[in-house]
């Protein structure tokens, strides 16, 4: 039996049915049979070549066997119970309207229930070390879920569903046994939240992290990364920039004005597509404080005419520029507390402070 074909075998098995033979039928259908050592008997799909050597329904009664035969030849007892089931439903269901012959089925499910009962045993040790196992999978793909997560909500724009995922890897022991390039695509999208909360230190923490990180082939991640990654750095370093700047004339103030707009209007659609626009017009917003102060310089009051200003935007070539728009842009600055000061709207005249009344750039909200 250890060497015959599937076709012998479902042979004898029909025969052994036929002729009421119970205790052949018990023994070709137990684990404690040479025959389930049999690769021959190992097949995939059993069902056609058992439906055309028996007649149903014990056509199915073998191809569960032989299915549960090749289940624990793989070791998968999970399978091999499953399938088990399937065959002790049918001893007594296909004699049972034989009254007489179900002495015969005795001999049958005698064997089928104690080998699923042994089955059912490994099943319990099988599923005890996979949950083990299956708990330290889950630590171990935590981050790569959290990874796929942040792609959704980046992609619809629900933000806020990050907080909770980022809380649950900065918290894990893990954090920083994860591979490479999870950690690289966990700090690129963190670093990218951070930017969108203003966060701009943390940013460029994570992001600098994610780009010096990159396999140096992968450009495209590398450009992506630096998409976000050089906003941050320039809205960090503006203040240093602002150092070189430090000279009576209007034009290198207005230079960068005029290459900013330019810059922003060319690009425009590309920068709302990646999420940066934005960022990018905190950069437009502190050019027009630094013009604004070179205005404060050259009057040397700290009541300045909101006309001022409007010619020196005018100068620049910023067009469709009137005094509401003036007042708009300065009431900008006040909130954000890059002017210090107040608009008189009866006198037409921004009113600064006489202490410091354009504060350093060493904070960007």
């Amino acid at each position: 039996m250890a060497h015959v074909t599937l076709n012998q075998y479902l042979k004898l098995l029909s025969e052994a049915i036929d002729t009421r033979n119970g205790m052949q039928c018990a023994e070709l259908l137990s684990f404690n049979h040479a025959h389930v050592a049999n690769v021959r008997l190992q097949v995939l799909n059993p069902e056609q070549k058992c439906q055309d050597a028996m007649e149903p329904p014990y056509d199915e009664m073998a191809a569960a066997h032989l299915r549960c035969t090749r289940a624990v030849a793989n070791n998968d007892f999970v399978e091999a119970y499953k399938y088990q089931t399937i065959v002790v439903q049918y001893p007594y269901s296909t004699y049972q309207p034989r009254a007489m012959l179900i002495w015969v089925a005795l001999p049958i499910m005698n064997a089928v229930t104690l080998d699923l009962r042994i089955f059912a045993n490994y099943v319990s040790v099988q599923l005890r070390c996979s949950r083990a196992g299956i708990e330290d999978s889950k630590k171990w793909g935590m981050l790569f879920l959290v990874n796929q997560l942040f792609k959704i909500y980046f992609k619809i724009n629900k933000l806020h569903l990050c907080k909770p995922l980022i809380r649950a890897i900065d918290s894990s022991q893990l954090r920083d046994s994860y591979t490479m390039a999870q950690r690289i695509t966990f700090k690129y999208y963190v670093g990218r939240k951070a930017m969108f909360d203003s966060d701009f230190k943390q940013a460029e923490d994570y992001l600098s992290f994610a780009f010096a990180h990159c396999h140096r082939d992968s450009q495209k991640n590398k450009r992506m990364v630096l998409i976000y990654l050089l906003p941050v750095k320039m809205l960090l370093v503006w203040p240093l920039l602002c150092a070189f700047l430090k000279s009576d004339s209007l034009n290198l103030q207005g230079r960068n004005l005029l290459l900013l707009n330019d810059a922003l209007n060319k690009h425009e659609t590309f920068f709302i597509r990646c999420g940066i626009f934005l960022i990018l017009e905190k950069l437009k917003i502190i050019t027009y404080r630094n013009l604004f102060k070179k205005v404060y310089l050259l009057l040397k009051t700290h009541l300045l005419p909101l006309g001022a200003f409007l010619v020196a935007l005018q100068f620049m070539k910023v067009e469709n520029v009137d005094l509401d728009e003036v007042q708009c842009l300065l009431a900008n600055l006040i909130f954000n507390g890059h002017i210090k000061g107040y608009i008189s709207h009866q006198h037409q005249k921004l009113v600064v402070s006489k202490q410091n009344p354009f504060p350093p750039l060493s904070s960007i909200s």
